[in-house]
Formats: C-alpha cells, sequence, structure tokens
C-alpha cells in the first residue's frame, strides 16, 4: 500500500538537492502536530537518498517561514485534557539539527518561536528583506533554544535574544551569523539551492563526516578536536586515492593513474 501524500508540506527533489516546504501559508506555517511528524519522516527519506546531498527547508508564502507552534491547536488538545506540546517535539529537533546530511534555511519571512528555534537547528540560513526571528520562549513562560542559538551566533547575542524575546531583523540577522546569506526576497530558494548544489556535488562521505565530527566534537578542548580529526583521516574518514579524487585535474594535466593516495 502506497504511503499516504504529506497534508502539511510539500517535498521535492531539485537535482541533488531536497526541498521541504511548510506549506500551511493561511496560518503562517504555524507548527501543528502533523507538521513536525511530516518533518521528521521527510527528513528521514531524504537522509535515505543516495542522489541527494543537501536538504533545504523553507515556508510557502511571501509572509512566513513559521510563525512557530499551533497555538490553537494547542489549546485545543489542552481542554481536551492533553499535554499541549507534542510529546516527539524534543526528538524531532534534535534529529533536525543532527540531519546526518547538511541542511538549509531559505528563511523567506518571519521566523517566530518555534519557527525561530527550527532555523537555528539548521547548518546554513538564507534571508531576504523580509525575514525577521524572535526567540520568544521566555515572553510566554517558556525556555528553548539555549542548546542551538548560541552555537550560531555566541553568548553574549543568544542571551540577549532569549532574555529579551525582541524581534531581529534581517540586517542585524546577518551580522550577528544568523543568517549566512541576504539576498532580495526572489532569490531567497535558488541562493538557497545554489548552496546545496555545491554540497552535493563534493565528496558526500567527506561532507557527512565533517559534519559529524563537528557535532561530536563540541565541547571538547582543541587538541582533542585536532586528534579527532586525525583518527578519522586514519579511519571512517580516510582519504579518497588522488587518482580518483584529483581525477579531473590529473586528466587535464595528462597525468597517468596509478599514484598512490600518500603521495
Amino acid at each position: 500500500m502506497a504511503a499516504m501524500p504529506p497534508e502539511t508540506i510539500i517535498v521535492e527533489r531539485e537535482r541533488g538537492v531536497g526541498v521541504v516546504t511548510l506549506n500551511r501559508p493561511a496560518v503562517l506555517n504555524a507548527m501543528n502536530r502533523a507538521m513536525g511528524r511530516e518533518i521528521d519522516e521527510a527528513i528521514r527519506e531524504l537522509e535515505d537518498d543516495a542522489e541527494i546531498g543537501a536538504i533545504i527547508i523553507t515556508g510557502a508564502g511571501e509572509r512566513a517561514f513559521s510563525s512557530g507552534a499551533d497555538i490553537h491547536e494547542m489549546a485545543s488538545l489542552a481542554e481536551a485534557g492533553e499535554s499541549g506540546a507534542d510529546p516527539r517535539r524534543a526528538e524531532y529537533a534534535w534529529h533536525i539539527a543532527s540531519c546526518r546530511k547538511p541542511t538549509i534555511g531559505a528563511i523567506n519571512g518571519l521566523a517566530y518561536g518555534g519557527g525561530a528555534v527550527l532555523a537555528a537547528s539548521l547548518d546554513i540560513r538564507v534571508g531576504c528583506e523580509n525575514t525577521s526571528f524572535r526567540f520568544l520562549a521566555a515572553s510566554y513562560g517558556r525556555v528553548n533554544s539555549t542548546w542551538n542559538l548560541p552555537m550560531q551566533v555566541g553568548w553574549p547575542a543568544a542571551k540577549e535574544l532569549l532574555f529579551t524575546a525582541r524581534v531581529v531583523e534581517a540586517e542585524e540577522a546577518c551580522r550577528i551569523g544568523l543568517l549566512n546569506h541576504l539576498v532580495s526576497a526572489g532569490e531567497v530558494l535558488s541562493k538557497a539551492i545554489e548552496i546545496g548544489r555545491q554540497i552535493a556535488a563534493n565528496d558526500g562521505r567527506m561532507v557527512r563526516g565533517i559534519k559529524a565530527l563537528m557535532i561530536e566534537d563540541v565541547g571538547l578542548g582543541w587538541k582533542e578536536m585536532h586528534n579527532r580529526e586525525l583518527e578519522a583521516q586514519a579511519g571512517e574518514l580516510l582519504p579518497t586515492p588522488i587518482e580518483d579524487g584529483f581525477e579531473g585535474f590529473l586528466r587535464r594535466k595528462g597525468k597517468k593513474r596509478g599514484l598512490r593516495s600518500e603521495e
């Protein structure tokens, strides 16, 4: 029996890049329980697709990447005696942050609350003049983003954004590292796809290995990080043989195959 298509997201493939679009524009792409589950399922599917080298997450419409959690759904669940929060929310959040393949946010509009948390969990972010962030948890009696936002912008900026819950406009976001690139509104997704294809064109084993090392090395001393890289180079990230890794260069220079990888 074929799997049912997702109801709250759109999943597409663009020449080596997976694109997940949050598709509830009428409610500014607010994330309900169904969306959380469907994003997680889409990420798993794209992780397992050998043709996909990078994954983009964006929002439908021109106003919002995501306004955050669906408060109406949470209130209805609370009235029915259930917890408003999705019990698997933490699992989904960690899966996105630790996804084996690089993730890129095409932040096409506001990213507030849970939308800001999601954006801060991605590896790379592209925004435009319509982009803004707001880490709202402290304003409504909750806590989040203490583990991921400081990794993106550093402690001083993260403390201010989390303590104040204020709006961060696009230019400031780019200046402090919350955005990697700032482009015009019509170029957000195309820029993200361009970056994704640059990543997908590289050695996928090494790209995934680099990301895994960077995640696993958080909290280690600098020397330990260096040693871990050396261990990886001698083990699971053993260098590609020169004749394979530099095949195009050697062909242009008329070199013969058969070089050893250590040369």
